[in-house]
């Protein structure tokens, strides 16, 4: 079973956004690493007050690409578990082979599952933001509020965005939202165990499109589980109760893992 863990965080935000799994997992006895995007190895408030003008140019393959690198480097193949856009990269790489499992957590999805309406009326700023696509974007705390962290406390919301929203390129969205470099091959055999978790009043990436991303991934023989966690949103990774998500992620990951790359099929 592997003793690593590789946390990959969403758009909009750091590594921080995962401090607490990681330092529950790491209670548990796992190696945990939380590596940032690329152009984001920085202190948050340089990320804020001074992004890399390169960040407009960051495409999905080159994220993946990076962590890719970065899993080919490890003494072990670790478990994955990534939230929203990190949940897409976690399906892409355990495509590509890396892995000993999976979690993707209100995972934006591979090319095939459309957006739910909810997903589009909360994403209308990004795509009616003139000239997105080379552009660095910011969230606006009244839209962490409403479409991202809704389920938080008034009191918590703005303490929750100042300690964790960044600046965030707008190309991801577009490719995300066209399947450009976001496709994955469902039916895909060889791939190590994935599970895909839900929250059910998530309006960013609504429950209904985990499940139909869910019902994608069914297609190959490799083990495929849905969970979803009531009256969570998107940010059920810090919301109140984010310990039964973590525990139940870690311990469904370690049941489930890969025992070592010799068991992936020829």
């Amino acid at each position: 079973m592997s003793k690593t863990v590789m946390l990959i965080h969403g758009a909009w935000v750091t590594p921080a956004s995962f401090d607490r799994f990681r330092t529950r997992f790491e209670a548990k006895g796992y190696t945990v690493i939380a590596p940032p995007w690329p152009l984001e190895d920085r202190p948050i408030e340089e990320l804020r007050r001074s992004p890399h003008p390169d960040l407009s140019k960051l495409t999905i393959k080159k994220i993946v690409d990076h962590y890719e690198k970065l899993i080919r480097d490890l003494p072990e193949p670790p478990i994955l578990m990534g939230h929203s856009f990190g949940g897409l990269f976690v399906q892409l790489l355990l495509d590509r082979g890396l892995g000993a499992a999976g979690v993707a957590i209100d995972p934006v999805p591979p090319r095939g599952v459309p957006p739910g309406l909810t997903t589009l009326r909360t994403s209308l700023p990004i795509f009616t933001t003139w000239n997105a696509w080379n552009r660095i974007l910011t969230m606006s705390p009244e839209d962490f509020g409403t479409g991202f962290a809704q389920t938080l406390p008034e009191s918590e919301k703005r303490a929750a965005y100042d300690q964790y929203v960044v600046p965030t390129p707008g190309r991801i969205f577009f490719q995300g939202a066209f399947g450009i470099g976001s496709g994955a091959n469902f039916k895909n055999p060889n791939r190590a165990p994935l599970l895909l978790i839900a929250g059910e009043k998530d309006r960013t990436i609504q429950p209904s499109m985990v499940r139909a991303d869910y019902n994608k991934h069914r297609k190959s023989k490799a083990v495929t589980a849905f969970k979803s966690f009531p009256n969570r949103s998107h940010w059920l990774i810090n919301e109140r109760g984010w310990e039964e998500v973590a525990d139940y992620a870690i311990e469904w990951a370690s049941n489930n893992a890969r025992r070592s790359v010799d068991t992936i099929a020829a």
